[in-house]
């Protein structure tokens, strides 16, 4: 059985502090004690680390080595219209899971008004969602949850491939991927608003040259097709 694994914020002389709701977990819930091991992340590298000490809110791990981690064969930008913010944190949780590096919240035109404005107080909760999606999935690196942007300035995100999610008339995404998948390329997959994109938005993609795409012949909602397409790109790489 896989050992649980936790983020930790530095590792500092070969031992590393761990606070609040996770230490409590495994304080309260879990009752470590001195000797037990788990997995820690200091996002960049993962350890074998055993429980030194564990108090209420504070839990000291003394790394023993390092632990081999797989790299994600190519590395997603997931570039989210935002929705209602329950239903965008589920996004950030699956997005997390399966693999991606990063999230970039758009404003489309058809985003819900006032949820730009409100996205700035809720990066710190979406930080905190992709850090415990991470320590589920076992990832050594939490993605980056970007600044909230307008779609226009969104359109400039560099990839090396670049994918707009639209309806059913768009090609089929697996079939637009590229025959030559370079490890570690850069994907980006933007996904719309629960409206979709106005006429003026393709166009202004389709400009900037982002490809558009579908995933098969039912309306999917946002978060399920953000799930789907990344699901799709990550394991067209591993082929």
């Amino acid at each position: 059985m896989a050992r649980r694994r936790f983020f930790v914020d530095a590792i500092r002389h070969g031992a590393a502090e761990l606070r609040g709701e996770d230490a409590r977990h495994l304080t309260r819930v879990l009752r470590v004690e001195a000797g037990q091991r788990y997995e820690i992340s200091d996002n960049q590298s993962a350890y074998l680390a055993e429980i030194a000490e564990a108090r209420g809110d504070r839990v000291v791990f003394r790394v023993i080595e390092p632990v081999a981690s797989p790299s994600l064969p190519v590395r997603i930008t997931l570039l989210a219209s935002l929705i209602k913010f329950d239903r965008f944190e589920w996004m950030i949780e699956k997005a997390t899971e399966l693999g991606v590096e990063r999230i970039l919240p758009v404003e489309a035109t058809r985003s819900e008004k006032g949820l730009l404005a409100a996205s700035h107080k809720r990066a710190e909760r979406w930080s905190r969602i992709a850090r415990e999606g991470s320590q589920q999935s076992r990832r050594v690196r939490a993605p980056e949850i970007l600044p909230a942007a307008r779609f226009e300035q969104a359109l400039t995100e560099p990839a090396d491939h670049r994918f707009v999610l639209e309806e059913m008339t768009a090609p089929p995404l697996l079939r637009a991927l590229p025959s030559d998948r370079t490890p570690q390329a850069h994907a980006a997959l933007m996904t719309g608003p629960e409206g979709g994109w106005t006429d003026a938005e393709r166009q202004q993609a389709a400009a900037a040259g982002w490809q558009p795409v579908s995933l098969g012949p039912l309306l999917l909602r946002a978060e399920t097709a953000a799930a789907a397409a990344i699901a799709i790109v990550m394991n067209a790489w591993c082929l």
